[in-house]
């Protein structure tokens, strides 16, 4: 019996967690032998280069002059179907449940019932979107109505019930990292173009977003470089940013802050850093802290949203109350002060992110959830041992 897949992936391919995962998860299956399509309007920014297996579908909008406005979710949902009528998909996996999930829903109403939909929620299209009466009856449908539903955390399956009034069953499947990519780097020599060595590196990455609080990044930097020679680097981008400068300017930080815009493999700046600061108001799960754990840096942040999921207090990095920063900087001074606390702090981050969120277990609960929904039993091969992957 063929026990591979063919899988649509729809995401938003550019910058953000919800993508990475969706390009990340989809690279993984193909490395698995399943036949991987990607259905979006551009080609994801992670996926780059010829991978085995995989295969790209753009979306073409029609600018017919009768539309006001570009029709993306019917030339969506209408490249879904014909992707998955030529190509025999078994199932469409898609990242958020709109637009993506009501397109996906509608082209299998074209195609059929043999094709299923599997709806990931991420995050905004339930803390943000849902809060709109407007839209809040369409999620309610594309998440009733989608044959597995999947949550990145605990918290988001349990807003997603509150607000919308939800009962069916949510697979809760936390986004996780490949470690081969993300891992401790050797950056030394790196290092000193950043900081001198008596200098401890804080890192924030993000999307610049108000919800980010990004200058509360710099108030607890302020705090912490009065009592340890520190740096400050921010990488990313987004609407906050000319804000954030600001800020630094009138604080007097200029010399100790480096912005270094977007980057692409966040993995080697991670490395550079010693505390990832993360004290957002809303958080689903917060990839970054994944990341930073999986490259043994600790994270500082807020009690919000997924983050405490990810973030064991006290074990992985220190919770504070959003907008404490005066405490989130005390957790930080303290870790920085203690070379002993920090490398236990670093040794356990690494072990959580190679077991409970690695990419083989999490790649593994996603494959058991399209086998179920096809009415098909995880293959024996397929299967990993969630102690073994921290070994591998």
């Amino acid at each position: 019996m063929n026990d591979k897949l063919k899988i649509g992936i729809t995401c938003y391919p550019t910058l953000g967690g919800s993508g990475v995962v969706a390009t990340e998860l989809g690279k993984l299956l193909a490395e698995k032998g399943h036949e991987v399509h990607f259905i979006t309007h551009s080609m994801p920014f992670r996926l780059g280069k010829f991978h085995r297996n995989i295969y790209y579908h753009e979306v073409e909008v029609s600018d017919y002059y009768v539309f006001r406005y570009p029709p993306y979710d019917l030339s969506l949902a209408s490249k879904l179907a014909q992707v998955a009528q030529m190509q025999k998909l078994d199932l469409l996996h898609v990242h958020y449940a709109i637009p993506h999930a009501v397109c996906a829903l509608l082209a299998k109403q074209m195609v059929g019932p043999d094709l299923k939909v599997v709806t990931t929620l991420h995050g905004t299209d339930i803390t943000v979107l849902a809060q709109d009466q407007s839209i809040s009856d369409l999620i309610r449908y594309a998440i009733n109505e989608s044959d597995a539903v999947t949550a990145v955390s605990n918290d988001l399956i349990a807003e997603t019930r509150e607000t919308l009034d939800i009962s069916r069953d949510i697979d809760l499947t936390y986004n996780f990292v490949d470690k081969r990519v993300y891992y401790p780097r050797d950056v030394k020599s790196l290092r000193k173009e950043f900081a001198r060595d008596d200098e401890k590196i804080l890192l924030h990455i993000s999307n610049f977003r108000p919800v980010k609080r990004v200058t509360d990044v710099v108030d607890i930097f302020k705090r912490v470089s009065e009592k340890i020679p520190s740096r400050l680097l921010f990488v990313g981008e987004g609407p906050e940013l000319s804000k954030v400068i600001s800020y630094v300017k009138e604080l007097g930080l200029s010399d100790r802050v480096n912005f270094c815009g977007k980057q692409d493999d966040v993995a080697q700046l991670i490395s550079l850093g010693d505390v990832m600061l993360l004290p957002s108001e809303k958080e689903s799960f917060g990839l970054v802290a994944l990341e930073a754990m999986a490259c043994g840096v600790p994270t500082v942040g807020s009690i919000a949203g997924g983050i405490p999921e990810l973030v064991t207090h006290g074990e992985t990095g220190f919770l504070a109350e959003i907008g404490d920063t005066e405490k989130m900087a005390d957790y930080a001074v303290e870790l920085l002060s203690d070379p002993q606390q920090y490398e236990k702090m670093s040794a356990a981050c690494l072990n959580r992110a190679r077991t409970t969120f690695c990419n083989d277990w999490i790649t593994m609960q996603y494959e058991e959830i399209y086998y179920r929904v096809l009415g098909k039993e995880l293959p024996p091969s397929h299967r990993v041992d969630k102690q073994a992957c921290a070994e591998r």
